[in-house]
């Protein structure tokens, strides 16, 4: 089997950046589904942190998952995949300086690029993205980012959420951490091409979209023109395995087809969200 080299994995995903189309991402969790993908011709592939808090604990996307749980599975994936792979930093675990270790691990498992937000720490229990820590503390995680890689072609792209942003905000922080040097920006919770096309003037970086399926954004020609590289519409295929598992063990058992569930919802079934929210209530006097 053809040895993997990471070094040139991260040159095509540059390679990607540098071209003037829109790619989709495939949503890879393990390194079945990264071979699969990289089989049927996706050029990149992503490992979501709420796909890895799924995967590894069985837990909701409320920053559970440590690093080194993180790392791992990145490495898995990392030791067999045959297109470049994102993965999904977060919040780079902690401060700038946990983010340079961020960097390390991640590196060292064989990502291609990571993304790496800007989330204000210590979340809120149920706001996840909604609290974002200041410019110039984003600025100096991206810059810390930036020291800790050993291969310059490993791409740290800088992640922001523009669905509770002003809009003089996001072009704001936008731009300062393209003068940070990141290598891209990731956006999440942009509304339609017009809020697209605000936030895009005036930047030179390749884009990242985070759509989960924004009907207002489908169209790959026109997210390609305005600077868009990387589309991520969500994580169907992790998803769709977590339905067909269901399923098939009610028919290993003999139970009667379907109860009507989606795959979104034996998720949350399954990950105990009422224990999370019980604990939260008694622990932190958080009420949802």
């Amino acid at each position: 089997m053809q040895k993997v080299c990471h070094h040139e994995m991260r040159n095509a995903f540059r390679a990607l950046l540098a071209r003037s189309a829109c790619f989709q991402t495939a949503s890879v969790f393990d390194p079945l589904s990264a071979r699969i993908a990289a089989d049927l011709g996706f050029e990149v592939g992503i490992l979501g942190g709420s796909v890895a808090s799924l995967q590894v604990l069985a837990a909701p996307d409320i920053a559970l998952i440590t690093l080194s749980e993180f790392a791992e599975q990145a490495t898995r994936i990392g030791r067999v995949a045959r297109l470049p792979v994102i993965a999904d930093a977060d919040h780079g675990y902690g401060n700038a300086l946990n983010a340079m270790r961020t960097v390390t691990e991640l590196e060292r498992a064989g990502v291609a690029a990571l993304t790496l937000e800007d989330t204000l720490l210590p979340a809120q229990f149920g706001r996840k993205s909604y609290d974002l820590i200041s410019v110039a503390e984003g600025v100096g995680k991206l810059q810390a980012a930036r020291e800790a890689r050993n291969d310059s072609a490993l791409a740290i792209i800088a992640r922001t959420h523009a669905g509770v942003q002003s809009l003089n905000d996001v072009i704001h922080r936008t731009r300062a951490y393209q003068e940070a040097g990141a290598d891209g920006i990731c956006l999440v919770g942009v509304e339609d091409f017009a809020h697209l096309e605000a936030i895009a003037e005036g930047l030179r970086v390749p884009l990242m979209l985070v759509t989960y399926g924004n009907p207002q954004l489908r169209d790959d020609e026109r997210l390609a023109a305005l600077g868009v590289r990387i589309v991520v519409n969500g994580h169907g295929a992790y998803f769709a395995a977590i339905k067909a598992t269901y399923d098939s063990l009610r028919e290993q058992r003999g139970i009667a087809p379907g109860n009507g569930l989606t795959a979104s919802e034996l998720a949350t079934r399954y990950t105990s969200p009422e224990e999370y929210l019980a604990w939260a209530e008694q622990y932190m006097n958080v009420k949802e």
